[in-house]
C-alpha cells in the first residue's frame, strides 16, 4: 500500500463509500505478514515510497515461490533481483503473473500497479559498455516500476569520449543520472562535468584482472573530483534505482 492508496481508503471511508470495518480489513495486513522463510513489510512503501523488493540470489525456488506468492496478492508491485534463469524458469511455472527480464535477471508482477507520475522529471541511465547493461537494466526495470520515467545511453564510455558528448543535450535535461561504468570508472566523473544534475556513479565488475572485481572502478569514482557525484556499491543497479527514484520523486501527495 502506498499514500495514494491509503488516502484514497481513508477518503472513501468519510464519505461514506466504504464501511470502516471494510477498510480495517484492507490494513489488516500491516505492517509484516509472516511466512515460513520471510516476513513480508508491507507497509514499507507507505514508510519510503518504495516497495519491498526481493533479493533472489541465495533464495531457493521454494522460497521465492512461497514470498513471491504471497506479494502477488497485494496492491503493489513486485520485484525480485538476482534471480537465475534456471529459478526463474521454475518459478514462473508454479507461479501465475510473473515476468522475467534475462538482462536485468529479475521477476516482476503486479505491472498494473505501477505509480504514475511519480516523478519530478526524467532519470538517465548512461553506461560505459555494453558488458555494463546488465547492471543498468536492473536499474531501469526498478525505476519503471518505481513509476518514473528513464532514457538510457548505452555503450557511451571514455574510449570513444564523442559518444558521451553527443549526448550532452540529454543529459542536461536529466533530474538525476546514474551512471555505470568498470574498467577504470571513469565515465562517472566526465558526466558529473556535464550536466548540473545529481549522478550516482555504480562500479560494474566488468574488467581484466588488476580491476579485481570492480574495486578499481570503485576507487575510482570515490576519489572523482567531479560535484555532485555520490557512489553506490558494485554492480547495485537497484540501490542506484532506489536512490534516484528518492530524488526524482514528487513531494506532494496527489491522489
Amino acid at each position: 500500500m502506498n499514500e495514494q492508496q491509503l488516502a484514497k481508503l481513508l477518503q472513501q471511508v468519510q464519505a461514506g463509500e466504504l464501511k470502516p470495518e471494510k477498510a480495517l480489513e484492507t490494513l489488516r495486513m500491516l505492517p509484516v505478514e509472516i511466512l515460513e522463510s520471510a516476513r513480508l513489510d508491507h507497509h514499507r512503501q507507505l514508510r519510503t515510497g518504495l516497495p519491498e523488493a526481493v533479493f533472489g540470489e541465495n533464495k531457493t525456488v521454494q522460497q521465492l515461490i512461497e514470498i513471491l506468492s504471497a506479494m502477488l496478492k497485494q496492491h503493489s508491485v513486485v520485484l525480485a533481483t538476482r534471480v537465475s534463469p534456471e529459478k526463474a524458469e521454475r518459478t514462473c511455472a508454479a507461479v501465475e503473473g510473473l515476468q522475467y527480464n534475462d538482462t536485468a535477471r529479475m521477476l516482476t508482477g503486479n505491472s498494473g500497479y505501477i505509480p504514475r507520475e511519480t516523478g519530478r522529471g526524467t532519470v538517465i541511465i548512461a553506461t560505459a559498455g555494453t558488458s555494463d547493461i546488465p547492471v543498468a537494466e536492473e536499474a531501469r526495470l526498478c525505476l519503471h516500476f518505481f513509476g518514473h520515467r528513464v532514457e538510457t545511453v548505452y555503450d557511451a564510455g571514455v574510449a570513444g569520449l564523442h559518444r558521451i558528448l553527443a549526448q550532452s543535450k540529454l543529459l542536461q535535461k536529466a533530474s538525476v543520472l546514474i551512471v555505470v561504468a568498470g574498467m577504470e570508472g571513469a565515465l562517472p566523473s566526465v558526466v558529473a562535468g556535464l550536466t548540473p544534475a545529481p549522478v550516482i556513479a555504480v562500479p560494474s565488475s566488468i574488467g581484466y584482472g588488476t580491476g579485481t572485481g570492480g574495486f578499481s572502478a570503485l576507487l575510482g569514482m570515490l576519489n572523482s573530483c567531479a560535484p555532485g557525484l555520490a557512489v553506490v556499491n558494485i554492480d547495485n543497479g537497484f540501490g542506484a534505482a532506489c536512490m534516484a527514484a528518492a530524488i526524482n520523486r514528487k513531494t506532494e501527495l496527489s491522489t
